[in-house]
């Protein structure tokens, strides 16, 4: 038993002194859940896809793009208020730090689908390829769900009509 512990402690102190600790790829490290794409009418040139990304690492990581076969291009985005306007524009990466949780969602960060090459039917997935800051990259299938609109509340003031 003593030469068991010997030999993986002499493994650990050659991997520590070599510099060949296996640490795992940005892919590996962070898990994806809830991914989804948003059905759009026949005929709509854009979409959308929306996920969770958990990054399991001490070390931080980003996410610098993303591919479909359902798109011709696809662009990691994000919405910002300018001038009282909601806009959205394109981001060079999404920052995932060490430990903590990202979510990509609807009115915030996502992955945009340009020139959409399929019709988007729910129900149906899409695979999307999530590409890391380090090489790796993460297959993911996302599947197609309609999104219902929140209906927005009205001021019953508003509402109220004059009384003659």
């Amino acid at each position: 038993m003593k030469i068991q512990s010997l030999i993986i402690a002499a493994g650990f102190v050659f991997a520590a002194a070599t510099g060949t600790v296996m640490a795992q790829s940005a892919a590996e490290s962070t898990m994806v859940s809830d991914p989804y794409v948003r059905a759009v009418p026949p005929g709509q040139p854009n979409s959308a896809s929306f996920l969770t990304l958990m990054n399991n690492s001490s070390e931080a990581h980003s996410l610098v793009g993303a591919e479909s076969p359902a798109a011709k291009v696809v662009e990691l985005h994000t919405h910002t208020m300018e001038n009282g306007m909601m806009q959205m524009r394109q981001v060079e990466k999404i920052d995932l730090p060490a430990g903590e949780t990202v979510s990509l969602q609807p009115g915030g960060l996502h992955i945009m689908m340009i020139e959409l090459t399929q019709e988007l039917v729910p129900g149906q997935d899409v695979d999307i390829t999530l590409k890391f800051e380090d090489g790796s990259e993460a297959q993911v299938k996302a599947p197609v769900k309609k999104l219902q609109m929140k209906m927005m509340k009205k001021d019953d003031g508003a509402m109220k009509h004059m009384k003659h």
